[in-house]
Parts: structure tokens; sequence; C-alpha cells
């Protein structure tokens, strides 16, 4: 797996915590992040496609659109580019896991965007395969359940307290 460093966020304008996480390809970046919410865009599908390694090779315009990259910023990134630091580990261990043995994967996701604001999704990622071999992995995320979003970050805080100890 080759290492794709990102730059460090700017610090956006208004309250933001500062945050420096580290990646499963050891690569490490600080973040900031707001209590901005983005609504998920009614009517639409977010779409990416990554290689094996977890590196963007398609977004659609609804991807870009909502996380405040353009196109280019996007493509060839590890979609780690949007990884919010209240997401656990385990989310993305289980996500990876699951989609690698040729399963499909759903789950509820807290990404963050270019500015520091953040949006959830009810995602679901597959494998691609091609003659039989996977050649990357698609996700297509949905508009999510409010009342999910409520029981899923209240696992994800429990989640991140028992990573953290």
């Amino acid at each position: 797996m080759t290492v794709i460093e990102l730059p460090d966020m700017q610090k956006p304008a208004g309250d933001s915590k500062e945050y420096r996480l580290k990646f499963n390809d050891n690569s490490e970046r600080t973040v900031y992040a707001t209590s901005n919410e983005l609504p998920y865009p009614d009517g639409k599908l977010i779409v990416s496609r990554v290689d094996l390694d977890g590196v963007i090779t398609h977004a659609n315009d609804a991807f870009v659109d909502i996380s405040g990259y353009t196109r280019d910023e996007l493509i060839g990134k590890p979609h780690h580019i949007l990884r919010h630091p209240e997401m656990p580990k385990w989310a993305f261990k289980d996500l990876w896991e699951t989609v690698k043995s040729g399963k499909k994967w759903h789950g509820y996701v807290k990404n963050l965007c270019k500015d520091g604001s953040y949006y959830w999704v009810y995602a679901t990622a597959v494998p691609n395969v091609r003659r039989g071999e996977t050649v990357g992995y698609t996700s297509v995320r949905r508009k999510p359940s409010r009342s999910k979003i409520a029981e899923t970050e209240q696992l994800y805080a429990k989640m991140l307290q028992e990573e953290q100890a």
C-alpha cells in the first residue's frame, strides 16, 4: 500500500476543535471539526469508487458538492480525506473486512467536509468484481434516518471512549 500524504486542513473561521488523526496507511493529518451539520441533499445519491487501497477513482457531483472539495482534490486521494474524528476506527475496520471478503457492507457514517462541517450518510459499500477478481469498491450513500443517527452517535461515542482508554 502506498501512503498518500494529505495536507493538514486549514483552520476554519469560527469555533472548531483540532484533532490529529492517524490512519491505517500510516499517514497522519490535522483536521478541524465544527458543530455545523450540513443536511443530506434531498433526492440525491452520493457515489464514489475507490481502488483496492481506498484511493478515490470516481466522485459523483453530489459527493463533490457536499464534501466541499473539488473533484480534482478528491480523485487520487485516500477516501479517509473525509474521516470525521468522531468516527470509531472499528466502523472502518468492519467496512474493510466485509468488502474485502466479497460481501456488501451497510452502516451510518459521519463525514468531515473540507471546511470542518459534517454530514451523516447511510452507506452501502460493495466490491467491484471484474472477471472474478475484485478491482475496487463502490460506495453509495443515502439520506440517513434521524432516529438512527441519534442511536449511532451514542454507540460511536461509547466506542471512541473504549478506543481511547
